[in-house]
């Protein structure tokens, strides 16, 4: 799929330059920007979810080895 992107001048300096420096076609550049800021934003989604079920246990964690058996480690 292709797609455009509207960038002011600076904008695309930056962005080719980010792009030669990492040795990089800038697709790639924005391809793995893209991909790094769903992971990061999933990420921090999975934080908070645990989070709120930490505070809605009292503040309690679980032992590793119950995570490890969860997990089958």
């Amino acid at each position: 799929m292709a797609f455009s992107i509207r960038l002011s001048e600076e904008e695309k300096k930056l962005a080719n330059s980010y792009a030669t420096v990492h040795g990089i076609s800038l697709g790639e550049a924005f391809k793995r920007a893209l991909f790094e800021k769903i992971e990061d934003e999933f990420d921090v989604s999975v934080a908070n979810e645990a989070y709120e079920e930490y505070l809605k246990n009292g503040k309690k964690s679980r032992p590793i080895q119950e995570l490890w058996d969860e997990l089958g480690i």
